[in-house]
């Protein structure tokens, strides 16, 4: 599936201590020469081979800084030897049997490695080996300064880190990967070259999570962290400065970047907002989520691009104390818009999402073992000519024929009469649709909307159970058409999930309304009513020149900009944390984030939507 990254406005502007500022080495060279200096500063003390972990996430290109370290080692007079750790792991059929439980027989769906390291993967013999060796050359004294720099995912494991005088972590973001994954060039664990057989399955429920443990243990570990989305250019930092970094940047608002994705739906009022290049039509961009990066700006002319969830290290500051104690390790919301505008009318079958539904967080545990289930709500920002939305069953309907008919077609044969089934609702700017796992529905198009949902997994695997695509063919992204293949259907997962939620209660339930919560002559703010099962609020703060609002210590926030041109957040008690969005960016405010204010920079009035969990 592909995707394009737009990152306007998306620099997080954050005041750290001068000495950390300087301390970032940024380009290829001159992080070969800090690392080299390093080495060449542990050889003083030692007299010894000085050995250093490059370990890193999927992705990160090892030539490029390695040639430079080679190159620049020999005029300064350093030895270096490279072990690449890809050696260290187990035949390539005993990782693929280690992983095939997760895998499972489901084309669609995995079930998520819970507990598994990236030791597993490992042989024993060969680290066993590796680590003699490694020792044996730190026991010889050297006449000249020389290092072994064993690079690659898992060189800095528990199985060899305590010998190694220095600890490199290479961070890599998650947009990057994904087209290295879909093009066939990513080198798994085992590989020494990219297998182009790689099946996206085996990084969404197992080597995400052996990744991102392996993560954690390294950044409490390391010596310096190491930016790596563009091999040319890396930055260097200290542990201590990346720290700080973090820690800084978890008490400010944090924008990220956005992404957008094409898809059989896709529209153009993107045209009217942005300049994508490249993108043909826009399905839906996402504004807000766990799978997307940050860039972040610390005075030093050099931008620092991470995953946003590099701030889980902070996890109560960040989403809370509830969020974090009840679903440890997630970030829980994701956000996005969903376009629908077309010149020319066109037919539901062309402007509509598929007929679809998601599953509870009991579903996904007892079949994905994922935390969170899916419960989404449409919000309708802007509503054109004909602007509706799918959501639910008529009345009327026969329900066994509808299964019926979704299990013969599979998306291959058209059901002509699928209208006799959903039921369509006329959208108004301003709509709130509730929908909560087990609820069929879709966008039906001509409006835009702005999507806020649970995020089901870190790893940014999608559950939504397809019942109905109009035996439509889907958005080919190389010839920028629609001439690919019908999307698959999941009608064994979606019937058994779904709820049957008929028109009397939808209208009764989902279809939301806004309640006044506060009204004054600077603000006013409301909330839209809600049903039990939906585990967050959505909410919005109208104003002319100035709003404010809270977090009250515990509920991370994301807002969107919906109304206005430009907004600042600007928090009471410490005025330096801040940050401006203009419209339709989505901006997270964490939990610890307290007091603030809201500022209008532009014209004309202005509208926040905001979602927020229901506890704290």
């Amino acid at each position: 599936m592909p995707l394009y990254e737009y990152a306007h406005n998306a620099k997080n502007s954050i005041q750290v201590s001068e000495q950390t500022a300087a301390s970032v080495v940024s380009g290829g060279r001159e992080v070969a020469r800090s690392i080299l200096d390093q080495i060449r500063e542990k050889y003083a003390s030692t007299k010894s081979t000085v050995l250093v972990a490059m370990e890193g996430w999927y992705g990160v290109e090892w030539a490029p800084l390695l040639n430079e370290v080679s190159a620049l080692g020999k005029s300064m007079k350093i030895g270096i030897e490279t072990v690449p750790a890809a050696g260290l792991f187990q035949p390539i059929d005993l990782i693929m049997r280690y992983k095939q439980p997760y895998l499972t027989e489901d084309p669609s769906f995995g079930i998520v490695c819970e507990d598994g390291v990236i030791e597993d993967l490992m042989d024993e013999e060969k680290c066993a080996v590796l680590r003699e060796s490694l020792s044996e050359r730190r026991k010889q004294q050297t006449a000249k300064c020389s290092a072994i720099l064993v690079f690659g995912y898992g060189s800095g494991s528990r199985k060899l880190d305590d010998l190694y005088d220095l600890y490199y972590y290479f961070d890599y973001t998650r947009q990057p990967l994904l087209w290295k994954m879909w093009d066939g060039k990513l080198i798994p664990f085992g590989f020494k070259s990219s297998n182009p057989d790689y099946n996206w399955k085996e990084y969404y429920y197992i080597d995400h999570y052996l990744l991102l443990r392996q993560k954690d243990y390294a950044l409490q570990r390391m010596d310096y962290y190491v930016e790596c989305v563009n091999p040319k250019h890396p930055k260097c930092m200290p542990r201590q400065s990346y720290d700080e970094i973090i820690r800084t940047l978890v008490r400010y608002p944090v924008k990220e970047v956005k992404i957008f994705q094409p898809g059989n739906w896709g529209a153009y009022r993107y045209k009217d907002l942005w300049d994508v290049p490249g993108l043909g039509c826009n399905a839906w961009n996402e504004t807000a989520g766990p799978e997307l990066s940050i860039l972040v700006d610390i005075g030093n002319e050099e931008m620092i691009q991470m995953p946003v969830m590099n701030l889980m290290q902070y996890p109560e500051e960040f989403v809370g104390r509830y969020i974090h104690e009840t679903y440890p390790g997630v970030l829980p919301f994701d956000v996005w818009l969903n376009d629908g505008y077309f010149d020319t009318p066109q037919p539901a079958e062309r402007t509509s999402m598929p007929l679809h539904l998601h599953p509870s967080t009991d579903y996904v545990r007892r079949n994905f073992k994922e935390p969170l289930g899916r419960y989404e709500t449409y919000y309708v920002a802007e509503a054109y000519q004909d602007a509706n939305t799918w959501l639910g069953y008529r009345e009327d309907a026969d329900l066994e024929e509808w299964e019926k008919l979704c299990r013969e077609s599979e998306n291959q044969i058209p059901i002509e009469n699928w209208r006799d089934y959903v039921i369509r609702w006329d959208s108004s700017e301003g709509d709130l649709y509730l929908i909560p796992p087990g609820t069929v529905h879709g966008h039906g198009g001509n409006q835009l909307i702005l999507e806020m949902d649970t995020c089901t997994s870190n790893a940014g695997t999608e559950y939504s159970f397809f019942l109905y695509d109009f035996a439509r063919k889907s958005w080919e992204d190389s010839t920028q058409d629609m001439t690919g293949r019908p999307l698959k259907m999941h009608t064994e997962h979606g019937f058994r999930m779904d709820r049957c939620r008929r028109e009397k209660w939808v209208k009764d339930h989902l279809l939301a309304k806004p309640r006044v919560r506060e009204w004054n002559r600077d603000y006013s703010t409301d909330q839209y009513d809600t049903v039990p099962e939906m585990p967050f609020h959505i909410e919005r703060i109208h104003f002319e020149k100035r709003g404010e609002n809270s977090t009250g210590g515990k509920y991370m926030q994301i807002l969107t900009l919906t109304a206005g041109e430009r907004v600042v957040l600007r928090s009471k008690e410490n005025p330096q944390y801040q940050s401006q969005i203009e419209k339709w960016q989505s901006v997270i405010v964490p939990a610890c984030f307290g007091d603030y204010e809201l500022i209008n920079e532009g014209a004309g009035s202005c509208t926040v939507v905001q979602l927020r969990w229901k506890k704290g």
